[in-house]
This record gives C-alpha cells, sequence and structure tokens, in this order.
C-alpha cells in the first residue's frame, strides 16, 4: 500500500506542523521539531500521529454540530 503524506492545502502546512509540535509537547516529546525522529520508538511516533487525527475529528464534529472550540 503506497502512502502519501502530502499536503492537500498547502496554506496550512505552517499551521499543522505547528499543531503537530503542540501535540507532541502534550505527550511530553519537548523538542519533537529538532529531535531524531528515528531514536524514537514506533509507539511515541504514532501517539503524535494518532492524536492528531483525534484532535482533528474532534474539531470537525464540533464545527458540523454548530458548537464552538
Amino acid at each position: 500500500m503506497a502512502r502519501n503524506n502530502r499536503v492537500l492545502v498547502p496554506e496550512a502546512k505552517a499551521a499543522l506542523e505547528s499543531f503537530k509540535l503542540e501535540v507532541a509537547n502534550e505527550l511530553g516529546l519537548t523538542n519533537y521539531d529538532s529531535i531524531d525522529k528515528g531514536n524514537l520508538t514506533s509507539r511515541q511516533n504514532g501517539y503524535v500521529g494518532g492524536y492528531m487525527v483525534k484532535r482533528l475529528v474532534e474539531m470537525a464534529e464540533r464545527q458540523m454540530s454548530g458548537g464552538t472550540k
């Protein structure tokens, strides 16, 4: 299965990067932008992506329901 990690909305790239660092920090991975991701476990790297998806789904659900934040 091919993976495609390209950003679909290029204008959102900076916001996604900032969001990734925010999530990593919340998970206790400080300096995530400057550390070698190869030295992290698959679980640690997976948590960042998984938690980002969880938060994005929550935001979309709130927006679709007419809620705020």
